[in-house]
């Protein structure tokens, strides 16, 4: 029997492709199966094959225990003082064993003993050709539609490997059959998955990148590069382009003669708009070419708030906004912006709001008239900390100040500020411990919310996200989830 067995082992091998030691493991699993229905109980048995003879030894083991643990299995556990009883040099974590009588391969079940080795060697052949697979580094899925399950996901297959493509990771409206190509990005790779271990994604941004990638040779060589992307799968898209060839221009090369390029893209995804941006580090000049195809008429850039006002004529108001807020939105995503959309009378009367407050806070933090606080405001000061640390000579230059109003101006200016960071403090002071330990409150955070009179948790969990980003100048994702850390305790059942 143990010749047969070299041979079983041997010819399987050879049949399936696969190592001998899987198969061992494959028979040694199988036999240990066999062995365990001789018990009663959770047992662990152990049988090792000698790879050579084809004799084997089965061991029943238990797993050492820490003392205060106690035993969860008392059938496969042993407590570290009673292992160091029979093993002395015994150690939490390890195994000890004693050796127990083999089953006969003879009265292994036989259809028990097949499903055990064929699965594993199953096991090691998916393994293999995943493997083999991921070995080509793809980031495409090419395949043809298996099956659709109940929740709607569909299984593609290619060659021997499946992967899964969920229904909330296809493009919106598509409707795939059995037999329908497809291609999809590589999401994820998660071998302890049953059926499909590749998750496939034709709705994320990734995909319509490696499709331009295939698409647009100038990115492979590196002479283009693709900065940034954002969709909405299936309708619309914005990507950024950046040349590292002057004499390449970044759009029309991936637009394409005739617009084949961008054209491809889009059949691949059901027809999805695609508008191609220039990439620019100059933040207002990036949300300028990100709004198109509206034009701009004038931009202000608060970095403070991480935001821009963003002025457009009356015609481009609502090509700039866009259907349902979609070109704003998909803008403000592809440069990490807060855009503001509004047109010259919104933004005069906005200006002029602004103006008004910052005269006030001149004329009665500095002590001047309306007159001196103008100046400022038209030579651009915009904040008290300006006025006390913008270099002298600079205040110097402006035309109607002396060296002396200057001095006092500064002076003034450093008095106020020491006095708001008086009150500020102790503003700060008297806000919750619960909320200065809410995740993600950083110092900052809790000067900005202090400021606005926001002191306890109950009081921010209460704030709408529109009122968070207001106070902080937080995106709105970021004024969402802390808002939500806040509501927790909420909903926290008292054990009392």
């Amino acid at each position: 029997m143990n010749r047969e067995l070299l041979m079983l082992v041997d010819a399987i091998s050879r049949e399936k492709n696969v190592e001998r030691d899987v198969v061992f493991g494959a028979v040694e699993a199988a036999l240990a199966q066999a062995a365990k229905r001789l018990y009663e109980g959770e047992v662990d048995i152990r049988v090792a094959v000698d790879r050579e003879s084809g004799n084997y030894e089965t061991f029943r083991r238990w797993l050492v225990v820490p003392d205060e643990a106690g035993l969860q299995n008392p059938d496969a556990e042993e407590l570290l003082m009673d292992a160091r009883d029979r093993v002395a040099d015994a150690e939490v974590g390890e195994y000890i064993e004693e050796g127990v009588e083999s089953v006969p391969i003879g009265r292994i079940g036989a259809m028990a003993a097949k499903q055990v080795i064929l699965q594993k060697i199953r096991d090691a052949e998916r393994e293999m050709v995943l493997n083999d697979f991921m070995s080509r580094g793809e980031k495409i899925f090419m395949g043809a539609v298996k099956r659709a399950d109940a929740k709607g996901d569909v299984l593609v297959e290619s060659g021997r490997v499946e992967g899964r493509l969920r229904r909330s990771e296809m493009i919106p409206k598509e409707n795939l059959r059995v037999g329908d190509r497809v291609r999809a990005i590589i999401l994820e790779v998660d071998p302890t998955l049953r059926g499909a271990p590749i998750i496939l994604s034709r709705s994320a941004p990734a995909f319509m990148v490696e499709l331009f990638r295939q698409q647009v040779p100038e990115i492979e060589q590196g002479l283009l590069e693709i900065k940034a992307c954002v969709r909405d799968p299936g309708s619309r898209a914005k990507i950024a382009v950046l040349s590292h060839d002057k004499r390449i221009d970044p759009i029309g090369t991936c637009v394409g003669v005739r617009g084949t390029r961008v054209q491809a893209v889009r059949d691949e995804l059901m027809g999805e708009n695609v508008d191609i941006v220039l990439w620019s580090d100059d933040p207002a000049q990036f949300v300028i070419g990100a709004l198109a195809p509206a034009e701009v008429q004038s931009i202000v850039v608060d970095e403070e708030k991480h935001a821009m006002d963003v002025v457009v004529d009356e015609e481009n108001l609502a090509r700039a906004i866009g259907r349902g807020g979609q070109n704003v939105r998909l803008a403000s995503d592809l440069t990490g912006w807060r855009i503001n959309i509004m047109d010259a009378e919104e933004s005069a009367q906005k200006q002029a709001q602004e103006t008004g407050a910052l005269r006030q806070l001149f004329m009665e933090k500095l002590d001047v008239d309306e007159e001196i606080a103008d100046i400022l405001i038209a030579e651009g000061f915009s904040s008290l900390e300006h006025v006390a640390y913008v270099p002298l000579q600079e205040m110097l230059d402006i035309e109607g100040l002396d060296q002396e109003t200057v001095d006092e101006l500064r002076a003034r200016a450093k008095d106020a500020l020491l006095t708001l960071e008086i009150a500020r403090e102790e503003s700060v002071g008297a806000v919750s411990q619960d909320l200065r330990d809410l995740e993600g409150a950083t110092p900052e955070l809790i000067a900005k919310l202090a400021d606005a009179g926001v002191k306890t948790r109950d009081d921010l969990a209460d704030l709408a996200i529109d009122e968070l980003t207001a106070i902080t100048g937080q995106d709105n994702d970021s004024a969402k989830v802390l808002i939500l850390k806040a509501r927790q305790h909420w909903f926290t059942t008292d054990p009392q």
